[in-house]
Order: C-alpha cells, then structure tokens, then sequence
C-alpha cells in the first residue's frame, strides 16, 4: 500500500492531489508540524530530510514533489497526468522543478529565513523582499510559461496539482491574486476538480 506523509497547506498538497486524480489506493498520515513531528526520530528514520511529502512506495521512500509527481503519473499512466512525448515531459519536469527550486525557495524565505542567516536584521530582509521575489515567480508562469487552460495546454497534468498548490500561498506572501488572472482562473478551475476537493476535504482545508 502507498503511503503519503503530507502536512496540511504545505506543498505535500499536491502529491495528495495527484494521487487521487490518479485514481491511487494510499494512506494518508498528517504531519503535525507545530509538533515537531517531522522531526521526531521515526520520522527521521523513513526520511532524513524531515520534511514533507514522503511517498513510502513497495520499493522504498521517495520525497521531493516533482520526483513524487513524476512517478505517480508514470505508475498510474491510464490517469493521463503527464504528456507521453519525451520533450512535453520534460518541459512539465521543468515547470515542476521552478516551482520547487526557485518559486518554493521564495516563499520560505519569509517562513523560515533562519535557514539562511543568523540574524534577526536579515531575517527582517528577507521576509520584507518575499511578495517581490514571489511576486516575480508568478509573473514569469502568468506571461511566459502557462499555456492555458492547464499548464500544459488543453491536458491536465501532475504540474496542474503543484500551481494549484503553491497559488494557495499567494495571499500570505501578500499578493493580490488579480494581479495574475491567468493562475487565478487556473486556480479557481482546480478548485471544481472532485480530487482537489476531496483532497482539501481530507487535510481539513478550505478553497480560496
């Protein structure tokens, strides 16, 4: 049985998506972060990085969003979730690796800036340049990447899981939303997808 460690609101939200567009028989288990749980020893155990997701799999644990998108859409491909042309994949990989190497980092710097600096003047700068740097990150997707109505045109895919995921964020980081009508329609689209709303359902979320 598949199973998903997966921290509600966090980015873990879209292998949780992608696993019930894809149709997967899996366990969910909630990752209480105030807890500190994703640091407790038998965590640590399935996956020293401490963090969410982890997809534990027959052949072991996997972590990292696009490498869990990846294989599920690979393991699952009568779902459709991912382009079978080689160069369409890999242009969904590289949509899917922005978001967690360069828009995610964005968003982090203003949730947990301790992670690169010590002092509490830098923290303050970096939590003050995160609606620019994540707002530059959306911009990039809403002019230059997203082809519409999906991130990848007319074919939904894993990559529609992860913007979802990540446009939810977009109010904390204090973005206007309607600055980006292209990822807000997508955003609302998403949100009348039986597996997204079971999913929200399921990790005590609410849509936006």
């Amino acid at each position: 049985m598949i199973a998903l460690y997966s921290s509600p609101g966090a980015c873990s939200l879209a292998s949780h998506i992608a696993l019930r567009e894809a149709g997967a028989e899996f366990e969910l288990h909630r990752v209480d972060f105030a807890a500190a749980q994703q640091r407790t020893p038998e965590y640590l155990a399935m996956n020293p990085k401490g963090r969410v997701p982890l997809l534990v799999t027959e052949k072991g644990p996997l972590t990292e969003t696009p490498a869990i998108l990846a294989w599920i859409a690979q393991s699952f491909p009568q779902a459709g979730l991912a382009p079978t042309d080689p160069w369409a994949f890999a242009q969904m990989q590289s949509f899917n690796a922005y978001l967690c190497a360069t828009l995610h980092v964005n968003h982090a710097h203003g949730r947990r800036a301790a992670r690169w600096a010590d002092q509490e003047s830098s923290h303050a700068d970096m939590v003050a340049k995160v609606p620019q740097t994540v707002g530059e990150s959306f911009r990039h997707i809403e002019e230059e990447v997203f082809k519409g109505p999906f991130v990848m045109g007319d074919g939904h895919s894993v990559a529609d899981a992860y913007l979802y995921t990540v446009s939810r964020w977009m109010e904390t980081d204090k973005l206007d939303i309607a600055r980006f009508p292209r990822v807000h329609e997508h955003r609302t689209r998403m949100q009348a997808r039986p597996a997204v709303q079971a999913a929200l359902e399921a990790e005590g979320l609410k849509p936006l």
